[in-house]
């Protein structure tokens, strides 16, 4: 985690884990990776650390506004996500939010852009209970192709591989609707 608190053992940097080679099972990366400056080289660090049949969890943003300032760098497509996590066997992926929660996101930041400063604790509350609903719509919408290219968010499920995934099995994974 970025933050020692009570519940949290080990504060560390994710592109140098410090942890030996294969020591675990399975590795949750959660709202993690738009957080740091080289995804690639934090994916290549919880492939070092897991065990050779080891796990991966991830979920990344792909459709959100800027959050946590400027200690946010990066966003990624389902396909995006997935190459990223080349090194792992595909179990499961998709969208872990969908549209609604984008859309959602979208319309809070564009309240609070047109917001004074010292006005925006009351527009955000304004604002979150006109858009809280749009969160619903995709328990429906995720079941439509069209709903992964514009996902909130996406999540990867993997295991622990030897050798990269070919780039044209991970294009030809595409299951949007966009063509």
């Amino acid at each position: 985690d970025v933050a020692l608190t009570p519940s949290i053992a080990i504060v560390c940097d994710g592109h140098d884990l410090p942890f030996a080679e294969g020591v675990f099972d399975a590795v949750v990366c959660q709202a993690v990776l738009e957080h740091v400056l080289d995804p690639q080289r934090v994916a290549a660090e919880i492939w070092r650390v897991l065990a050779p049949t080891g796990f991966v969890y991830s979920e990344v943003p792909f459709m959100q506004q800027v959050h946590a300032g400027a200690f946010d760098f990066t966003r990624f497509t389902h396909l995006g996500h997935r190459r990223l996590w080349r090194f792992f066997d595909e179990i499961a992926s998709g969208a872990d939010s969908g549209p609604g929660m984008a859309l959602a996101w979208g319309i809070l930041y564009f309240v609070r852009s047109l917001t004074p400063h010292r006005l925006w604790p009351l527009a955000r509350r304004a604002a979150v209970l006109s858009v809280f609903w749009l969160k619903y719509l995709d328990g429906w919408l995720l079941r439509r192709p069209e709903a992964l290219d514009a996902a909130s968010g996406t999540f990867f499920l993997g295991r622990r591989r030897e050798t990269a995934v070919d780039d044209r099995e991970i294009v030809g994974g595409y299951r949007g609707g966009s063509g």
